[in-house]
This record gives structure tokens, sequence and C-alpha cells, in this order.
């Protein structure tokens, strides 16, 4: 089984290179830290003083996360994880994967880990963006001296695996959404119409069953505290069983 899952794994790997997924993950998680990048740049006459001062990363976290975790990591979430999951129906190859020795289980998790895989990706790149935003400025501007402070590793690591369980939920009802629609617009749609009210009523009682706003809860004072993270994992693991059942019952894939 662990053989035919990592071929199945290698196999759903490669052909992300034919989705815009790929440049989702490389652009989207450079893109807030260059925006961020620039605008010290362009307060140049701050640079000193921030790399100086004893909070330098906990300021760059919070800038850099802000923009992220209300906007483009949900976005960015319901986008990849459509195109991810919607590569046969787009090629026509649903038949041609089912004549290949895998078993629909391992199908149905090959993709859905490729899709986690990239998501950590993103995440990944995005700390590694932040990171270069605190040290570029010494390197390239004279006078400016290194963050005083060491790299805060642990604290990044909380944080991101807080992010990381938010988006759980979303990337496990994107994906049952893909692979129940032939159309592609179909679970974007979906996507962003669920993100957009969530936002609306981000402040409503009842939004903590919204798993679209959690990412933007991981910032925000909220009555809900740890809730958040178990509604998320709870979340997820319903929406992969319904989604997984769902795909092995379905008559038609093509």
């Amino acid at each position: 089984m662990i053989p035919t899952f990592l071929h199945s794994f290698r196999s759903e790997w490669l052909k992300r290179r034919r989705t815009a997924a790929l440049w989702l993950t490389l652009i989207g998680g450079g893109f807030i830290p260059v925006i961020i990048l620039g605008q010290r740049f362009y307060s140049m006459n701050t640079l000193h003083s921030d790399n100086a001062s004893g909070n330098i990363w906990e300021t760059l976290y919070h800038s850099c996360w802000q923009h992220m975790a209300f906007f483009l990591l949900p976005m960015g979430v319901i986008l990849a994880t459509s195109l991810v999951a919607q590569l046969e129906y787009r090629n026509n190859t649903w038949k041609q994967l089912h004549t290949t020795p895998q078993p629909l289980p391992t199908i149905f998790l090959a993709k859905l880990g490729v899709i986690l895989v990239m998501l950590s990706q993103f995440f990944l790149l995005f700390n590694v963006g932040i990171y270069l935003t605190g040290i570029i400025p010494a390197l390239l501007v004279k006078g400016v001296p290194f963050p005083q402070e060491p790299f805060p590793l642990v604290p990044f690591l909380y944080g991101n695996a807080k992010f990381f369980l938010a988006c759980l939920p979303v990337v496990a009802l994107q994906y049952l959404l893909s692979l129940q629609f032939r159309n592609f617009l179909l679970p974007i749609g979906a996507g962003l119409g669920m993100y957009i009210a969530g936002m609306i009523a981000i402040h409503w009682k009842y939004a903590i069953f919204i798993p679209y706003v959690y990412s933007a809860y991981c910032l925000m004072e909220t009555q809900y505290g740890p809730r958040i993270y178990i509604y998320s994992c709870a979340y997820f693991l319903l929406f992969s069983i319904l989604g997984y059942i769902l795909f092995i019952t379905k008559k038609t894939r093509g």
C-alpha cells in the first residue's frame, strides 16, 4: 500500500507542474514580503532604528501576516486546491488515470497529499521572505545594522502551525467540491462566495461555523481561543471523509 501511494503521490506531484497552482505557491509566498520590503526601503530613514529595535521580527511577522491572513491566504488556498483537484477534468484524463493499477483511496489521498505539501511549501517560502525582509536592508544599505534580536524560530513555527490548521477545512471543502464538479468555476465560485460571506459576518457570534474566516481569526482577539483550531481539525476530518465517500461512490468521473 505504501509503495503504491508513494508512486501515485510522485505522479500527482509531477502533474502539478502543468497547473497554475505551482506559480500561485511560488509567487504567493513571496508577494507580501516583497511589498513589505518595498515599504521599508520607501521609509529609508527608519531602516536603522527598525533593525536596531528589539522587536523587528515581531513587527515584520504581524505586518506580513496581517495582509496574508485576511485575503491572500484563503484566496490562494481556494484557487490552488481547485486547480490541482481539477487537473483530470481539464485534460479529460480520468479514464486514463483509472486504467492504472491505483485504487481509488490511493488516488484520493495522493491528490490531497500534494495539496497539503504545496501548502507547506507556501508557508516555508513566506517565512523565508519575512526573514529576507529583515536582513536585505542591512546587506544593501550602508549603516543599517542586521537585526539585533535573534530570529524567533520557535514562536514563528508556533504561529505558522496555527495558520496551517486554520487552512485545513478550506482545503478539504474545496477539494470535495472540485472533485465533484467538472466545471472549474463552480468550486471557485462557491469558495469565493463563502469567503465573502464569512468576511461580512466575521463579527457575528456564529461566524465560527464558517471555516473561511479562521485564518483571519488567528490574528484577531476573539472569544473563541483554541476552539478555532479544534473546529478546524473537526471540519477537516468531516469534509475529508465526506469527500472520500463521494469520490469512491461517484459513478462518472470523466
